[in-house]
């Protein structure tokens, strides 16, 4: 849904984010309460943008339920978490920095097994682009946690 990602930010993702993972029937004050926001008025504002955009609905409670997830850009969901796609690449790098890390403990082992130095160099490169990554994703993965906000973006 091309229209969620353009409007799915700031604190409006972050209630979003709450009611996937709630997997329940949430309130306002629940909202107010689970996402840190400032009032129920912002809670009610965020709600009501959400479900102008179709992603969730008022059940005859008058409590407000998941209708569907949206693709957000740069997230995947896993379960009912949004993971940043960039921790997933720092993931892989980790993988395969302990992979080059472990053949040049072999190398410190085996006698026979020599290690170029140009494989140290890519070994520290894959260090790099592992902590870039990481760094980046965590970043990213802050942005989607509650902040003590007064006002609502």
């Amino acid at each position: 849904m091309q229209m969620a990602n353009d409007e799915l930010e700031g604190n409006t993702l972050t209630v979003y984010s709450f009611i996937v993972r709630a997997d329940r029937p949430v309130g306002t004050r629940d909202v107010t309460r689970g996402a840190e926001l400032s009032s129920t008025s912002v809670a009610f504002r965020h709600l009501q943008k959400l479900e102008n955009m179709g992603l969730i609905e008022k059940n005859s409670y008058g409590d407000y339920v998941l209708k569907q997830k949206a693709n957000i850009n740069g997230h995947v969901w896993v379960g009912k978490n949004l993971v940043p796609r960039l921790m997933f690449y720092s993931f892989f790098f980790m993988g395969a920095f302990a992979a080059e890390v472990g053949i040049i403990m072999l190398s410190l082992v085996i006698k026979g097994l020599v290690v170029q130095s140009s494989f140290y160099f890519l070994t520290g490169m894959t260090a790099v682009a592992m902590a870039l990554f990481l760094a980046e994703g965590l970043a990213l993965n802050r942005k989607l946690k509650p902040k003590h906000e007064s006002e609502a973006t």
